[in-house]
């Protein structure tokens, strides 16, 4: 991850610092994932994320639209807003790497990004299972190009 645009909007009082978007990262949030339709246009929907080292991490379904579109071309973009009346928000720019192959740190990824958003352990699993039941995923690891984010506050 590089620092260029956060660099570049230093002077901007309402941009936040690395530290700051990291932080606001780490916070359990939605995403908004946009990619590249076949026709040009962008498609947008909401995901569950993971951020760590440097990477935000997703997972999505290997029979979904978006995961035909990031094969064909892995330029993707990620908005997370805090929501009102918070006015933070951060972006992300970047190629995203799919990762279809199964292994102990997959997994475990996985099902950490899955965990954060239940209360339990067993509401988590119950996701879990209904997932598995529509069929294989993958990960998505997402490598900034580009990050910065906004704090109107």
């Amino acid at each position: 991850m590089t620092d260029a645009t956060t660099d570049r909007l230093a002077g901007i009082s309402n941009q936040m610092s690395l530290d700051e978007i990291g932080l606001f990262l780490g916070e359990v949030r939605q995403a908004i994932a946009g990619v590249i339709r076949s026709d040009g246009a962008p498609q947008l929907s909401p995901i569950w994320f993971l951020f760590e080292s440097g990477k935000v991490y997703f997972s999505i379904l290997v029979a979904s639209a978006k995961f035909r579109q990031l094969e064909r071309s892995a330029r993707m973009s990620l908005c997370v807003d805090a929501g009102h009346p918070d006015a933070r928000a951060v972006m992300v720019q970047g190629r995203a790497e799919l990762i279809r192959d199964q292994s102990a740190w997959s997994d475990d990824l996985t099902w950490r990004i899955e965990r954060r958003y239940f209360e339990s352990d067993e509401a988590a699993q119950e996701y879990r299972d209904e997932m598995a039941s529509l069929g294989d995923s993958a990960l998505v690891a997402l490598s900034p190009d580009r990050i910065w984010g906004r704090d109107f506050n």
